[in-house]
């Protein structure tokens, strides 16, 4: 007799831990436009595909590098709360992923202090954001100011994330990140094992960078040329019909240039497409005057953030709701951490604790 060849099963191949998306950004209060289009809206996008190929999203408020510079106490306690508020409104849903606070995670200093020590100081004097920042800060430029990415670099690899979302200011740092892992595992691996570190690698926002209401910079609470995420409505048309718009457009007449237009920009971020094009033709056409363009855009930045208003308010009004959820994710998070960890500690021998 001829042996038969197996049944054919249905089962599927067996499959690794599916990837891993890391992102964190500080606790500035209340967030605005800014940095809702820029980070957070990416993040809920990225929830939502999670639902579809099971992506591992992992999200942070990180409180350690905002003590870096000059900063009030008790206002970094309200802001970190108020920060959870804004991305659990926002759709940061902590059933399909999670949301932690950096420091109730100890192994990211812990972390960041290996990295300190293969690190040289040349990298990080290179690093741009240091020279802005510390240009900024010049009565206080510490030493966290300068170790900074190390930090950032021991936030993304103590989790192994292979998916960074990043806006195009933090590529430097990320790819410092992927430099960190490479020295690391160039270092510390024994041969023939597996890396301790993968290689992170970015996913920048389709989202256009959003310039403050005065168009020259980066929008932020400290010029005074934000739109609150949670401000409301009259507040907000109230401050269009002062934004900058095209410089040459001195009368309704005159054809506009959508592409150096920053209300253009934010009707990209926020509009339907179909307004999003008749918005350009009317402007080019000259056959809208650019209040009708701000007109248009309150309309639809009430229509996008009256939801996410409501649904702070209402988590405001359930601070235990907000602290168990960051509970639960630094729990969470702790265990990963610590399972890093330990490869981390016998790979640069370290004597393991006992017990």
């Amino acid at each position: 007799m001829t042996e038969q060849a197996p049944a054919p099963t249905d089962k599927p191949a067996p499959k690794g831990p599916p990837p891993r998306v890391f992102s964190g950004m500080q606790p500035s209060g209340t967030l605005h436009l800014g940095n809702y289009m820029g980070a957070l809206k990416t993040w809920v996008d990225l929830v939502d595909e999670s639902r579809r190929t099971g992506l591992d999203c992992i999200f942070c408020i990180v409180d350690q590098h905002a003590i870096t510079v000059d900063y009030d106490v008790k206002e970094l306690r309200a802001k970190v709360v108020d920060a959870a508020v804004c991305y659990l409104a926002a759709g940061i849903d902590p059933a399909q992923c999670t949301l932690f606070v950096q420091s109730h995670v100890p192994q990211h200093t812990e972390l960041a202090w290996y990295f300190n020590t293969i690190m040289p100081m040349g990298e990080l004097g290179r690093m741009t954001q240091f020279k802005e920042k510390s240009e900024q800060h010049r009565q206080s430029v510490s030493t966290g100011l300068f170790t900074y990415p190390l930090l950032m670099a021991a936030d993304i690899l103590l989790y192994r994330a292979t998916i960074v979302p990043v806006g195009e200011d933090q590529v430097q740092h990320l790819e410092f990140s992927r430099e960190v892992a490479r020295k690391f595992n160039g270092r510390f691996t024994p041969k023939r094992a597996r890396p301790t570190f993968p290689e992170p690698a970015p996913r920048l926002s389709a989202t256009p960078r959003i310039m403050g209401l005065d168009g020259m910079h980066k929008m932020s609470k400290s010029r005074g040329n934000e739109i609150g995420l949670l401000e409301e409505d009259a507040s907000i048309r109230k401050k269009l019909k002062g934004a900058f718009t095209d410089p040459q457009r001195m009368r309704r007449d005159d054809p506009g240039r959508p592409e150096i237009c920053n209300i253009y920009t934010m009707h990209r971020a926020v509009s339907p497409p179909a307004l999003v094009e008749e918005v350009q033709r009317s402007c080019t056409s000259a056959s809208w005057g650019c209040g009708d363009c701000k007109e248009a855009l309150g309309n639809n930045l009430s229509a996008h953030l009256t939801p996410i208003r409501l649904k702070a308010k209402e988590l405001t009004a359930k601070p235990e709701q907000v602290h168990d959820t960051l509970a639960d994710g630094a729990r969470r998070c702790r265990a990963i951490a610590e399972e890093t960890m330990r490869e981390v500690r016998d790979r640069m021998g370290l004597v393991p604790a006992k017990g």
